[in-house]
């Protein structure tokens, strides 16, 4: 019997992976904005992501309706629970997606710094607001016996998940650098390239710190989950892309050093969702109390008409995307419709 429950944890998780790697590098590119030297470089930040950047929130629009309409507890429990935290998500979503257009068609030198502004800090609060709520979901949320959260705000905010968000923002500043790196050239590029290689020390250390942690924090991701091949082949993808990265950067391969970040970021939520099975929330008062793909999801009837929906749909999705990227593949060069 085909098990849909499972099926469509990895559905989502696959959502999820498309969206960090795919808008893990325009949030980088939007940190990384806020350190440009002059306007041209401040032009081929934006017009390196213009042409992408809104398809690349696609995923995140699946991911949350997939988990919507396959996990609705879960979707109900983690909207309310972290609230706050998503409104602050949904502003800084906001001021980033309008930055675009308003700094395009600002006059005066102040106005344009103020939407340069915008564009970076609100890039900076989506790569931590959204490492720090994957981090909450690792270590467990206070969920009680009937799926009620009971924590507060300040509560998100634990040690732990604001390393795992200090380990998501570098991971996006040295994926956005990377992508930089094939998108211009000159001094920026160079300066990319330094920036991608400092990012990826300071991964590594974060990565080690997070990891330490995790046996104290979330020891059970550790216990239930080394027999599991997967993990396995999820580490030495993790190992054998952390090792290439600093030999890509260096020899100015940015297509295969962008392809290695993105490995990264992919192998990095495989060996998370690996773990978390068939969790999808935690509970940290008892991990009986835990939401999975078992207690929390839709009936066998929408799983099934939902697959076939995901069958169709998601390879239009990935069509589309590589055209996208075929497309505006290449170093930026301005012309009358840049940004």
């Amino acid at each position: 019997m085909i098990d849909l429950n499972a099926i469509w944890f990895v559905l989502v998780a696959v959502l999820i992976v498309g969206y960090a790697v795919l808008d893990g590098f325009d949030l980088g590119v939007g940190m990384l904005h806020l350190f440009a030297k002059d306007e041209t470089e401040r032009r081929k930040n934006f017009n390196a992501i213009g042409p992408v950047w809104d398809g690349n929130e696609v995923w995140l629009l699946t991911g949350g309706g997939a988990l919507f309409a396959a996990f609705p507890v879960v979707y109900a429990t983690v909207f309310s629970g972290f609230y706050m935290a998503l409104m602050l998500l949904l502003a800084a979503l906001i001021f980033r997606a309008v930055s675009f257009e308003f700094r395009s068609k600002s006059e005066t030198p102040g106005a344009k710094r103020a939407w340069d502004a915008a564009f970076g800090v609100s890039s900076f609060l989506i790569a931590l607001l959204l490492s720090v709520a994957f981090g909450n979901i690792l270590s467990g949320v206070p969920l009680t016996a009937d799926g009620t959260y009971t924590g507060t705000f300040f509560g998100l905010l634990d040690p732990y998940s604001v390393l795992v968000g200090l380990l998501g923002v570098s991971l996006f500043v040295m994926h956005g650098a990377v992508y930089m790196m094939m998108k211009c050239d000159g001094a920026q590029h160079e300066r990319m390239t330094r920036t991608a290689t400092g990012a990826w020390v300071a991964v590594i250390v974060l990565f080690l710190a997070a990891t330490m942690a995790t046996y104290f924090a979330a020891p059970y991701l550790l216990e239930d989950s080394l027999g599991n091949p997967l993990i396995w082949l999820f580490l030495v993808l993790l190992l054998g892309s952390m090792a290439y990265l600093p030999v890509g950067i260096k020899a100015g391969r940015g297509g295969w050093s962008f392809t290695a970040s993105s490995a990264v970021i992919a192998s990095l939520l495989g060996l998370s969702a690996v773990s978390l099975f068939p969790r999808l929330v935690p509970s940290s008062l008892d991990l009986a109390y835990s939401l999975t793909v078992y207690n929390s999801s839709s009936s066998p009837y929408t799983l099934n008409a939902m697959l076939i929906i995901a069958l169709i749909g998601v390879p239009i999705v990935l069509a589309y995307t590589i055209f996208i990227y075929r497309v505006f593949k290449g170093k930026v060069v301005f012309d009358e419709e840049s940004y």
